[in-house]
């Protein structure tokens, strides 16, 4: 289906500029207007990380509301054995930039082949061996997003993507994907927009944050390692903006 996502992009540039600006002790005061996703590129943040510091369980905020901008994870995570425990928003990339240690350093300590992290599970930071990490996901908890936990199977392919998300109703959008599914009549089916050539079309694909969905569509501005994700609101996918997340190909 073709997609202008430069649509898309100038809505979300004017929401960044009403964001404002962040005051010294790096909290941003809620503005009328603002948005979650605008004050995350406004101060160069994700969406996940200002839920995860602030504790939101949405993208809902308010005016007047205080949203601290900063983590201040390195307090709060590292124990005295020198551990890391996870928390949500957390990557593998981010914890070792965190504690100024390499990926490939962080991952032979803690004898960890995959991208794939949960909140609670427990990294070592230097250079011992550790047991083997199980990084099996916590039983799901209740949730406004209808997300599904990630589905185990010995041949599904992970990988890391950027991932942005698109409506059916942009302009000029006809509505039905690629491979001919009609999302205005199906607005509940999840569906990504990949490069065949990575991610072949009809696949099964676990994303994290959106759960099972099928490779249905292409667009002009995936190449590589990124996804669309299909949304059927316009303002969920504004708050969406673009993430890294950890996918699996089931089939």
């Amino acid at each position: 289906m073709k997609k202008k996502i430069v649509a898309l992009t100038a809505i979300a540039a004017l929401s960044v500029g009403a964001a404002g600006q962040a005051s010294a002790s790096g909290v941003h005061t809620v503005q009328s207007g603002d948005t979650l996703w605008a004050i995350s590129q406004g101060n160069n943040v994700s969406v996940a990380d200002l839920q995860a510091w602030n504790e939101l369980n949405s993208t809902l905020i308010y005016p007047k509301q205080e949203l601290k901008l900063a983590d201040k994870v390195a307090d709060k995570v590292v124990d005295k054995s020198g551990k890391h425990v996870v928390v949500k928003g957390d990557t593998l990339y981010k914890i070792a930039s965190i504690h100024n240690i390499s990926l490939d350093d962080l991952m032979n300590w803690n004898n960890i082949s995959s991208d794939l992290i949960f909140p609670g599970n427990e990294f070592v930071l230097q250079g011992t061996s550790a047991p083997a990490q199980t990084t099996t996901a916590p039983a799901p908890a209740k949730t406004t997003q209808a997300s599904a936990p990630a589905p185990t199977s010995s041949t599904a392919k992970e990988m890391t993507v950027t991932a942005t998300a698109y409506t059916a109703y942009c302009e000029g959008c006809s509505g039905t994907t690629y491979t001919g599914i009609d999302l205005r009549s199906n607005p509940d089916q999840k569906v990504i927009a990949v490069d065949p050539s990575v991610i072949p079309l009809g696949s099964r694909v676990w994303v994290e944050g959106y759960g099972e969905a099928i490779a249905g569509d292409i667009g002009g501005a995936i190449k590589g390692n990124i996804i669309d994700l299909f949304m059927a609101d316009q303002q969920d996918a504004l708050d969406w903006g673009r993430q890294t997340v950890n996918i699996k190909i089931l089939d």
